[in-house]
C-alpha cells in the first residue's frame, strides 16, 4: 500500500475570505496553580490568516493509471469551485455525470492505493483500490456525521486515446482530515422551532430560531450564494423533525443576476433574488424567510447587516426586514448577564456580575443561609430559580426577599438523595426539565411553567441512566449525560411536543452520540447556538480534558488538561465567559483576552441561566 499523492499542488496566498472562517480549533489553557494562565480560544473564532488558494495540476502525457488516480485525488483538494482540473482526469462521459457534491468521506490521513490490478502492457482497463481509515462523512445536505471504520472503494480506468482516464468512480470526494479542515468550515443555518401547543402558550409560535450547522467550502468567490443556497435547501435530516423553513418547496436563487442572486450593498443591505417558485410568496411567510436569511448571513458577515430583502425573479421586492425586527440566535437565552454558583459553607446561591470576583448571595430563599442546595437552575429571565436540596426535594422560588421555597410535585423514588433528582434545567419557555436518577428506573420529566404537574418524557432508544441534562433555550434540543454501565456518554436529542395546552406531551427522539472517542463525560453546558462545552476524562480515569463539541458531532481540539476542574459552565451567548469549578473549592471564570480569575467565597456547581 502507498499514500496517494505526487506533491504537485500549487499554492497561492490571496486576500481574506469575505465570509471565511477556519475550522473551529481551540487553543490551550490550564487552571491557575501558580504563574500566569492565558485565555483559551472557544473554538468559534475566525481564522485571521490570509486565504490559501490551492490549484491542482492537470494530467501529464504518458502517466500511469496509478498516477492518474493520485493526481485526481490531489486535484479534488484544490480551491476550484467547479473542480475543472479534477474533471480532466475523467473520461468525457464520466465528466458529465460525476457529482462531487454528493458526499464527502473524511479519512484520518491521505488515502492509500493498492497500486492496481496486474494487467498486460496493452491492456485497456484497470482497477485501482483506494482505502483508508474513515473518521466522518458529510452528506449531500452538507451535514457532518462522525463515522469511523475502514474505508475502501475502487476506481476503474480505461485508455482514452493513448492516455489513462477514470471511467467509473463513486460520486463525492475523498479527503484527509487536514484537507477537509483546510477547505471546509462550519456555517450555521437557521430554521424555526416547531413548538406545537407549547409554542402557543409561550406566545412565541414560529418565532424561535434553531441553529443547524453544515460544512461549506471556504475558498469560494460566491460564498454568500453558497450559504443562502444551503439554507433554501432545508434543514439537515437529523434536525428536520423539530424545525420548519419559510422557504417555498424547491425554491432556488435566481442565478442569472448579480452575485448569483445574493448581494450585500454598500449600506449593508442583504438582497436575495429568488426564482419563479417564490413569485406567490405571501408577506408574512416572506418576513419569516427574511428572518432566516438575516440570521444565517449575519452569522458569517464581518459587518452588521442593515436589512434583509427578498425579491422575485423579476427583481421586484416581496418584503424587507430591518435589523430592528430581526431575530437573533440568543433571543431566548435571557437578558441577564449574571453568573451563579453554590457556596461551600452555607450551600446558598451566589451571583456575580460584570468583572466582579467577589460574589454576593442572591435575594430570596435561594440566598438564605438555610437554602441547603446541592444543585440549582436559574430561570432565563434571572427572576426565579429551581433547585434540589440535600434531602433530595425539588424546590422553586423567586429572587425576592420575603419569598419562600415552594415544594415541587415531583419527587424521586430513590432511597438515597444522591441517586435522586438531577440538577434541573430551564428552556426558553419557562418549562423546567429534570431527571430522576433512581437506580430502580431512570426517567425524564418536564414541569410546565416550572411549577406545573410533572409530565413524563418518552425517550426511545435511551440505554442507561440520565445523570445530568441541559436543555437549549430554543426548546427543541436537549443534551444528556448518560451512565451506560459506568461509562458516561454525551447524547443530544430532539424535543418533540404534542398534546394540548392543558395536557402537553413531550418526547426526546433521534438521540445522537457526541462523546469524543475514548472519553467519559462528567459535565456539559451549552456554549453557543450550535456548540457545547464538555469536561471528560479518559475511560478508566485520568487525563481530564475540556472540549468544544458541535451539535453535529465535530470536535474541536481539546484544551490542555485541567486536572483541577470538576465541572464546567458556559452560556449560549458566546460573549459570556467560561466558568470552571475546581477541586480546590474555588470557582474560576475567564474574561475575554485575559487570565483566569478566582472568585470568592469558595463554592461549586457554577451555572448560567438555563
Amino acid at each position: 500500500m502507498r499514500a496517494m499523492g505526487r506533491g504537485a499542488l500549487r499554492v497561492l496566498r490571496g486576500g481574506a475570505l469575505p465570509l471565511g472562517a477556519a475550522l473551529l480549533l481551540a487553543g490551550c489553557a490550564s487552571m491557575p496553580s501558580g504563574g500566569e494562565v492565558r485565555k483559551v480560544d472557544n473554538g468559534q473564532q475566525a481564522d485571521d490568516n490570509p486565504r490559501v488558494l490551492v490549484y491542482g495540476i492537470p494530467p501529464h502525457p504518458g502517466e500511469s493509471a496509478a498516477e492518474i488516480v493520485s493526481g485526481f485525488l490531489e486535484a479534488t483538494t484544490s480551491g476550484e469551485p467547479d473542480f475543472a482540473t479534477a474533471k480532466k482526469y475523467l473520461t468525457r462521459a464520466l465528466e458529465q455525470r460525476w457529482d462531487p457534491k454528493a458526499r464527502i468521506t473524511v479519512l484520518s490521513s491521505s488515502p492509500q492505493s493498492d497500486g492496481g490490478t496486474d494487467f498486460a502492457p496493452k491492456a485497456t482497463g484497470v482497477v485501482i483500490g483506494v482505502s483508508g481509515s474513515k473518521t466522518a462523512q458529510v452528506d449531500a445536505k452538507h451535514a457532518y456525521s462522525p463515522n469511523g471504520g475502514a474505508f475502501h472503494t475502487s476506481v476503474h480506468l480505461v485508455k482514452q486515446g493513448n492516455e489513462w482516464r477514470i471511467d467509473r468512480l463513486d460520486d463525492g470526494l475523498i479527503l484527509s482530515a487536514s484537507d477537509f479542515q483546510r477547505i471546509y468550515h462550519s456555517v450555521n443555518m437557521y430554521y424555526f422551532a416547531q413548538l406545537g401547543p407549547d409554542g402557543q402558550r409561550s406566545g412565541s409560535r414560529q418565532q424561535t430560531l434553531v441553529a443547524d450547522p453544515v460544512y461549506l467550502r471556504k475558498q469560494q468567490t460566491d460564498s454568500l450564494a453558497d450559504t443562502v443556497s444551503a439554507l433554501l435547501g432545508g434543514p439537515t435530516t437529523w434536525l428536520a423533525p423539530a424545525v420548519a423553513s419559510a422557504a417555498p418547496s424547491g425554491v432556488r436563487l435566481y442565478s442569472k443576476g448579480t452575485g448569483q442572486g445574493v448581494l450585500v450593498d454598500d449600506s449593508q443591505r442583504l438582497k436575495v433574488r429568488l426564482d419563479k417558485k417564490a413569485d406567490r410568496l405571501g408577506h408574512d411567510q416572506c418576513m419569516r424567510l427574511a428572518a432566516q436569511l438575516f440570521a444565517t448571513v449575519q452569522g458569517q458577515a464581518s459587518a452588521k447587516l442593515a436589512s434583509a430583502e427578498v425579491q422575485r425573479a423579476d427583481g421586484a421586492t416581496i418584503c424587507s426586514l430591518p435589523s430592528s425586527q430581526a431575530l437573533t440566535p440568543t433571543d431566548m437565552v435571557g437578558s441577564t448577564s449574571k453568573r451563579y454558583f453554590i457556596g461551600s459553607e452555607q450551600h446558598q446561591l451566589y451571583e456575580l456580575a460584570g468583572q466582579d470576583t467577589a460574589a454576593s448571595p442572591v435575594q430570596g430563599p435561594f440566598g438564605s443561609a438555610k437554602a441547603d442546595l446541592v444543585s440549582v437552575a436559574v430561570r432565563r429571565d434571572g427572576e426565579m430559580a429551581a433547585g434540589v436540596r440535600s434531602d433530595g426535594h425539588l424546590v422553586v422560588g423567586s429572587f425576592t426577599d420575603g419569598d419562600s421555597f415552594r415544594a415541587s410535585q415531583l419527587t424521586s423514588s430513590a432511597q438515597n438523595p444522591k441517586n435522586g433528582l438531577s440538577a434541573p434545567s430551564w428552556d426558553g419557555f419557562d418549562d423546567l426539565w429534570v431527571a430522576d436518577r433512581s437506580p430502580a428506573i431512570s426517567r425524564l420529566y418536564v414541569l410546565p411553567g416550572g411549577t406545573g404537574a410533572p409530565a413524563l418524557v418518552d425517550v426511545p432508544g435511551l440505554e442507561g441512566r440520565v445523570e445530568s441534562l441541559r436543555v437549549a433555550s430554543d426548546g427543541v434540543r436537549i443534551v444528556l449525560v448518560v451512565d451506560e454501565g459506568g461509562n458516561k456518554t454525551l447524547q443530544l436529542g430532539l424535543i418533540q411536543r404534542g398534546g394540548t395546552l392543558d395536557q402537553p406531551q413531550f418526547s426526546v427522539k433521534n438521540l445522537r452520540d457526541l462523546t469524543p472517542a475514548g472519553e467519559s463525560v462528567s459535565s456539559v453546558s451549552w456554549a453557543g447556538p450550535s456548540q457545547l462545552v464538555m469536561q471528560g476524562s479518559d475511560i478508566g480515569g485520568g487525563g481530564q480534558q475540556i472540549h468544544y463539541v458541535s451539535t453535529d458531532g465535530s470536535v474541536a481540539a481539546a484544551l490542555e488538561s485541567i486536572g483541577e476542574a470538576v465541572s464546567v459552565a458556559a452560556s449560549e451567548d458566546p460573549t459570556r465567559p467560561l466558568q470552571v469549578a475546581s477541586s480546590n473549592g474555588y470557582i474560576y471564570w475567564l474574561p475575554d483576552d485575559s487570565n483566569w480569575k478566582r472568585v470568592t467565597p469558595k463554592g461549586g456547581s457554577p451555572v448560567y441561566p438555563g
